[in-house]
């Protein structure tokens, strides 16, 4: 065979090979388009008018190759032990509050009855102004603990918003408008429903 004209079918192939390819992904797109087109029609209708068709087919287009659905899948399951750990460590710090609290009563308590009654009044002022006290310190430790887990939770949906925009995902970038966080939050919410639904699909067919 003529090298020339095996060069030009080696060409042929690898050119019919792309274009089969090609012709998958825009199949894949396609699809990926209408079922978002389908979930965007659940949501209420002013999400709806946010979603234009541009960046519902710009999502889909991200969504191709599967790898963002594998980073938003990491980033929630992020959010999620963020969420958990933040709630344990409030619940500990309520616990170890309550604690306080009933040690400090048992130990006034047992002042009292080991007090002379005449001492009384003034140990019971002394006992309130430490109880208040003690009080005051709760609702401190609780106000910095509430603080951190608003400003953890603030620096999870940071990371969310960064590592999506890099993967090139469409309508996120870093932003504290609430309008902006809400679309984006309907976005994420899109983005899992279609895994759920891609990953439903494939066990079907294995």
């Amino acid at each position: 065979q003529d090298p020339w004209e095996w060069c030009q079918a080696e060409a042929g192939e690898v050119q019919a090979g792309h274009q089969e390819e090609l012709s998958r992904q825009q199949e894949r797109h396609y699809r990926l388009l209408s079922e978002l087109q389908a979930l965007v029609k659940a949501l209420p209708s002013s999400c709806q008018q946010r979603l234009s068709y541009t960046t519902l087919s710009d999502l889909a287009l991200a969504l191709l190759d599967g790898t963002v659905f594998e980073i938003v899948q990491g980033l929630l399951e992020i959010q999620h032990l963020t969420e958990k750990n933040l709630y344990s460590q409030r619940l500990k710090l309520h616990s170890e509050h309550r604690g306080l609290k009933q040690e400090l009563f048992h130990r006034h308590k047992e002042a009292q009855q080991c007090c002379r009654p005449h001492n009384l009044p003034i140990l019971r002022a002394a006992q309130q102004r430490e109880m208040e006290a003690v009080e005051q310190r709760i609702r401190e430790e609780q106000r910095m603990m509430d603080e951190k887990i608003v400003l953890e939770l603030d620096q999870k949906v940071i990371d969310q918003q960064s590592t999506l925009e890099k993967a090139g995902v469409s309508g996120f970038y870093i932003t504290t408008n609430p309008q902006e966080l809400t679309l984006q939050m309907n976005l994420l919410e899109l983005i899992r429903k279609l895994q759920q639904k891609e990953s439903e699909s494939e066990k079907a067919f294995s």
